[in-house]
């Protein structure tokens, strides 16, 4: 295969200008991809898309890949749709003279252009059972709605038919992808909305070995994007890594991270040299070219970065790639998370700390669910536990972790274990990958609330313990796993009857206040969505808040697009 072909093909920029209303942004660049270009890299499987959110953390899973089938049943009869499927309330209140969200009837007619503007087979669906689906996550607790209309588009100029269609109608947008939020990002509008299933959307487009880039669409997987990578027997990797099955649109919709984020920062680092969206004026842009640098204004790159899908659709992104190097796996144990975290500060600070590339903290309660889960031969000591990830040369990698045992002893850790080989390295990460696996299997029956919270690392062990205290006086039964190396920790929270989620809501409530008291965020990787978007007055201050609704104001004047996400509930001003 050429690794640097151009995959796709160039469209006039006159077609692509929107048929209503005036534009306001000016179309500065334009790349389209065509349905049967490029590399796919999900083998078909629907990954529904999020450019609001992938999850962020890394505990969701993927939605069923038996939805696929959805779209191959015959759509029903229109009479069948509308006895069936939900009816939109019409929007009833009047926003500074806009235009209320599109009715029924609108809503209805919109349906109609949708599919005459997207003809091909199963390109829209109103099936209510899908329209449910694809509004509601079983990973998340928040309240949803279903949508009115699922679209599958499979290009840039699809995305633009579909955003001008919602914007004569105004009606509301919400991206979607690879199902993996825990926040609610991708619930539908009551009034009701357009679903974007990005999934088609899912190839790598080019790759630049010799730049270290890559283009691909937003449905593309980060996991299957490595996977590609190696079997083009390239010594290169993308090294942003949330939960398995999150996908490029997600990913930077939520600003994530993931494990590796210690050594090589998040979403809103320098991994995204540059992305294609369509705007809510229907106008497409690339916000800049594909070098490493640039000091020319804006980076408006990173205005989309943590945006979820609230200012517009990523169609294609240019991904900046690592040198992939050889990993080891080690492990400390502690006696409590205080000596856990002061340990990694020092190992971090010496002159081995950029070899580091993961370190994870796992509490003794996720120990005693991973020895009771039967994940290890020889169970480990119910501790307070430390897993690192070490990269660079063999003798690099000796010496760190040899570091790393001298430091952690120094600390009061009576346990170290070094994997000399890749077999023995996957087994004992195997204990951080299946944390969640093992938390659920800990109290069969039960299912999980996890939510995340970030403060810097000095104020992490009092976070823990008072989070720890707290949920043990609830009664409330948990594990805690975190990146350690930048503050940011998930709380596993098990309930087995929904009469408990008012108590697991409260806790993460006190768990998120604790943390800004700390001088942190209320999500350090998962997004805002619907949970969180209460608390940002508090952490980012009025004032900040007010210039987020000055730019969500200008570029989407509507408001169409993800209506109710991330933005805190107060009225729009004119």
């Amino acid at each position: 295969m050429s690794l640097r072909p151009r995959l796709h093909s160039r469209a006039p920029l006159n077609a692509l200008r929107p048929p209503y209303g005036a534009s306001r942004a000016r179309l500065t660049r334009y790349n389209s991809s065509t349905s049967g270009s490029g590399s796919s890299v999900s083998s078909g499987s629907l990954v529904p898309y999020l450019i609001i959110g992938s999850i962020g953390g890394g505990t969701a899973l993927a939605v069923k890949d038996k939805l696929d089938n959805w779209f191959k049943k015959p759509e029903p009869s229109a009479e069948a749709h509308s006895e069936s499927a939900p009816t939109p309330a019409p929007a009833t209140k009047e926003e500074s003279g806009v235009k209320p969200y599109a009715n029924a009837d609108e809503c209805k007619a919109a349906i109609e252009e949708l599919r005459a503007a997207l003809p091909g087979e199963g390109q829209v669906k109103t099936d209510p059972k899908l329209l449910q689906t694809y509004g509601h996550s079983d990973n998340s607790y928040h309240p949803d709605s279903p949508h009115a209309v699922i679209v599958r588009p499979t290009s840039t100029e699809d995305v633009v038919k579909i955003v001008n269609i919602a914007r004569k109608y105004r009606m509301p947008v919400t991206p979607y992808s690879g199902a993996t939020s825990l926040e609610g990002h991708y619930a539908g509008f009551s009034t009701g909305s357009i679903c974007i299933d990005m999934g088609l959307m899912n190839k790598i487009l080019e790759i630049h070995a010799n730049d270290a880039d890559l283009v691909c669409q937003p449905a593309a997987k980060w996991e299957d994007i490595n996977a590609h990578l190696k079997e083009q027997g390239l010594p290169l990797f993308f090294p942003l890594d949330p939960g398995p099955g999150a996908t490029i649109g997600g990913m930077i919709g939520t600003g994530c991270s993931g494990t590796n984020a210690v050594r090589y920062g998040t979403a809103r680092a320098e991994w995204f040299l540059n992305l294609t969206v369509v705007l809510p004026s229907g106008e497409v842009i690339k916000t800049k070219q594909r070098a490493r640098k640039s000091s020319t204004g804006f980076d408006t790159t990173k205005l989309f970065v943590g945006a979820e899908g609230t200012l517009g659709v990523v169609t294609e992104a240019t991904l900046r790639l690592a040198p992939l190097l050889p990993t080891k796996v080690a492990m400390a144990q502690f006696n409590d998370v205080g000596h856990a975290v002061s340990a990694v500060q020092e190992i971090l600070q010496s002159p081995y700390g950029s070899h580091v590339q993961c370190v994870e903290l796992l509490d003794d309660n996720m120990m005693s669910a991973i020895n009771g889960a039967g994940l290890l031969d020889d169970p480990l000591p119910v501790q307070d536990s430390l897993f690192f990830k070490l990269q660079g040369s063999p003798d690099t990698v000796a010496a760190t972790a040899k570091t790393i045992q001298k430091i952690a002893s120094a600390h009061g850790s009576q346990t170290f274990e070094f994997a000399k080989t890749d077999e023995e390295a996957d087994a004992l990460w195997m204990n951080r990958k299946y944390a969640l696996n093992a938390t659920l299997s800990s109290s069969p029956g039960s299912r999980c609330w996890t939510t995340d919270v970030c403060v810097p690392v000095s104020r992490l062990p009092e976070l823990v313990y008072e989070t720890k205290k707290d949920l043990a006086k609830a009664g409330i039964k948990s594990t805690i796993v975190g990146h350690v190396g930048d503050g940011n920790f998930h709380s596993l929270m098990l309930f087995q009857d929904e009469s408990e989620l008012p108590g697991i809501n409260a806790a993460s409530d006190r768990l998120v206040k604790r943390a800004l008291a700390l001088e942190g965020t209320c999500t350090g990787e998962h997004g805002v969505g619907v949970g969180k978007k209460k608390y940002l007055i508090k952490e980012l201050g009025q004032s900040t808040v007010d210039l987020m609704w000055t730019i969500k104001n200008a570029v989407d004047p509507l408001n169409i697009m993800n209506p109710g996400k991330l933005y805190p509930d107060v009225e729009k001003k004119p």
